[in-house]
């Protein structure tokens, strides 16, 4: 039997539409009537399909017996067939899969038949005898096996010869399949290439067409134009006549403005001259436009420097005493218990001076007379009475604080007893009211609004915020959240770094500001931390130093310049005298030790600032935490504000006395002049 024949690709192009595109494209192919007896349905069956038609006659050969009566015309329709191979089929068909159909329908066959008479085989090239018509062939014995197997045998010799020639005639049809496809590629593209020169010469057509038109218009326009000129020819004939006459009076006129022209020119060149000269004066005043800026910048300098002089003149340490008023509930003081005289300049020269009396009912004359009032005097650089407003109080050190950005270290700190309005005046009133704004957030607010304005003469700011307690000589952070609350004994004093001269308070935090708002939401926090216990004079009285720091720092990218400097604005604790007499419980031991501790770090507040105004060789900024923390804002290149809040009760006459006498002291002090921190 023969071996499995080759696949063709299953997805190749039908032969027949090659054909079909060969006609669309009026291209003739040469065709040749085949030579194929089956039908193209019945050769595409596969071997299945075969042995599945075969079927029938095997079990008509297996009913008869000894009779085997399958005939082929189908094999002798094909061995009719000459082997002309320069003859090809108009249409190629697909490789038909003949032989193994033959093999798989003759091996049934075999197993039914018995051995009979030999058949010679036939000659290659010879075809097979035809069917007889109408009738069958010669019957051979059923036992007669070996000529039936010859018979069978020769079958499957002209079935294979067949295959043979089916092959060349596909590989023909292939062959000639190529060359239509190539010739339908050649055409093809002729077929582009004549499109495209069809579209150019039509459009070449149109355009000549257009332009035809359009000269046509033209000719009929010229006509027109012609005969018009025609006319205007012998008007113009007229009109000469008369145009010589007017000739020879603009030749004259034509002179005369000859002479004006030369005039003119000589103008011009004056004119160009002028505007050289023009061009040369706009450079020199850019030229002076540069220097009046870097005369600005030194003048901004000059400003700078002036106003630092004017807070020398007004001095580096000054001190404010601010009365509180009386508050709802309170007994109103006699007259004449406070007084504040008026300036040098009369009623409208801001106060400066304060007198308190103070009568003393164990002191009495020989008569029996109660004593006369002993009246104190003092004299500060600024007193404000009760009915000052907070913006008041800000207007007088608006200028201060606004040598923070020049690079001045300033510090604030308000001072006095418990209940005279310290934090009120540092962070304000409660309730949100603008007109009770304390120093804190009015401070920050004049800040980033002057950083603004010198943002146009190339100066940018950074603000960096802290706000610590120092409670019983331990600080603590009051803008910490969360877990870190309750964690402020951690928090210690440290050198920035080696060799600077910067503090930092460690496991603090340092948060970056630049509005407003974010001020605010670090005061409320701070308000929530902070140490605050009950006392003789305040329902809720601070008892723990307060330091707020901003650090700022200056950058004129343009020529170089920087500066940095902190800006401190502390709120010290209250204090008020326990009575030793009393009998002392727990919290009256706890408010003595806090009471002893903010007494202790006062006592050496006043001993570093005599210290700097006796310009001693050691200041003892270590024996408090306070001090060490404000070291850099306390020295000689700091500028330093106090105040010091009074109560105006007759009752606190004792401790108002005390915080004035010591603010006396301190007012009386000089340091040296401030430096700024530039690089």
């Amino acid at each position: 039997m023969s071996g499995p024949e080759p696949d063709m690709e299953p997805q190749q192009r039908s032969p027949l539409l090659e054909v079909k595109g060969n006609i669309e494209l009026k291209r003739p192919l040469a065709k040749a009537a085949s030579r194929l007896p089956l039908s193209g349905r019945r050769l595409k069956r596969g071997p299945d399909q075969m042995e599945e038609a075969l079927e029938p006659e095997k079990k008509r050969t297996r009913g008869l017996g000894t009779r085997v009566t399958t005939t082929h015309p189908r094999a002798a329709a094909l061995s009719s067939v000459p082997q002309t191979q320069g003859q090809t089929a108009a249409v190629p068909r697909a490789p038909r899969k003949s032989a193994p159909r033959c093999s798989m329908a003759v091996a049934p066959v075999l197993k039914t038949q018995k051995p009979g008479p030999v058949v010679p085989a036939q000659k290659p090239g010879t075809t097979a005898a035809p069917p007889m018509v109408g009738g069958k062939k010669p019957k051979r014995p059923a036992w007669d096996l070996k000529g039936q197997l010859c018979d069978l045998n020769a079958e499957l010799k002209c079935y294979r010869e067949r295959k043979q020639v089916l092959d060349q005639e596909n590989q023909q049809l292939q062959d000639q399949l190529r060359e239509a496809q190539q010739q339908a590629s050649a055409l093809g593209a002729e077929r582009r290439t004549l499109e495209e020169e069809l579209t150019r010469v039509r459009a070449q057509a149109e355009q000549g067409q257009r332009e035809l038109g359009n000269l046509s218009a033209r000719v009929l326009e010229l006509e027109e134009r012609l005969g018009t000129q025609e006319g205007l020819v012998q008007e113009l004939q007229q009109e000469q006549l008369r145009l010589q006459e007017e000739r020879r009076g603009l030749a004259a006129q034509l002179g005369e403005q000859e002479r004006r022209l030369q005039t003119s020119e000589a103008s011009l060149s004056d004119s160009q001259a002028e505007v050289a000269s023009l061009r040369q004066e706009a450079a020199a005043r850019e030229a002076v436009l540069a220097e009046r800026e870097d005369r600005l910048h030194g003048l901004e300098m000059e400003r700078r420097r002036l106003h630092n002089q004017l807070q020398e003149l007004k001095g580096n340490i000054r001190v404010f005493c601010r009365v509180r008023p009386v508050l709802p509930g309170e007994s109103t003081p006699s007259p004449g218990f406070l007084q504040f005289p008026s300036g040098p300049c009369g009623p409208s020269d801001p106060p400066t001076r304060l007198s308190l009396s103070r009568s003393d009912e164990r002191r009495g004359t020989l008569s029996g007379a109660p004593a006369a009032p002993t009246r104190h005097d003092f004299s500060f650089d600024r007193v404000f009475p009760p009915g000052s407003g907070q913006d008041e109080v800000f207007e007088e050190i608006s200028m201060l604080v606004q040598s923070a950005l020049d690079g001045y270290p300033v510090c604030i700190f308000a001072y006095g007893q418990t209940g005279s309005g310290k934090t009120f005046t540092m962070e304000g009133g409660p309730g949100g009211d603008p007109r009770l704004e304390g120093l804190i957030p009015r401070a920050l607010r004049h800040l980033f609004s002057v950083a603004q304005e010198l943002r146009g003469q190339g100066w940018t700011y950074s603000f960096v915020a802290s706000y610590v307690e120092i409670y019983n000589e331990t600080v603590r952070d009051l803008l910490a959240t969360g877990a870190r609350k309750g964690q402020g004994g951690e928090c210690e004093i440290r050198r920035a770094g080696p060799g600077s001269e910067e503090l930092t308070v460690t496991n603090a935090r340092y948060v970056p500001v630049s509005c407003e708002r974010e001020v605010e939401a670090l005061l409320h926090l701070a308000r929530q931390n902070r140490a605050v216990a009950r006392t003789a004079q305040n329902e809720r009285s601070s008892r723990s130093h307060s330091v707020f720091q901003l650090q700022i720092s200056g950058e004129h990218a343009g020529r170089g310049l920087q500066c940095a400097a902190p800006l401190s604005l502390v709120d010290l604790a209250g204090s008020e005298r326990l009575d030793p007499g009393l009998a002392l419980g727990p919290g009256e031991r706890e408010r003595l030790r806090e009471t002893q501790a903010i007494n202790s770090s006062l006592s050496t507040l006043g001993l570093v600032i005599m210290a700097l105004s006796n310009k001693e060789s050691h200041v003892p900024y270590r024996n408090s935490k306070l001090t060490y923390l404000l070291q850099n804002s306390l020295g000689g290149s700091a500028k330093m504000l106090m105040f010091v809040n009074i109560s105006p009760l007759e009752e606190n006459v004792s401790e108002s006395l005390n915080s004035l006498r010591f603010a006396s002291k301190v007012n009386q002090c000089v340091i040296g002049t401030a430096q700024a921190n530039k690089k």
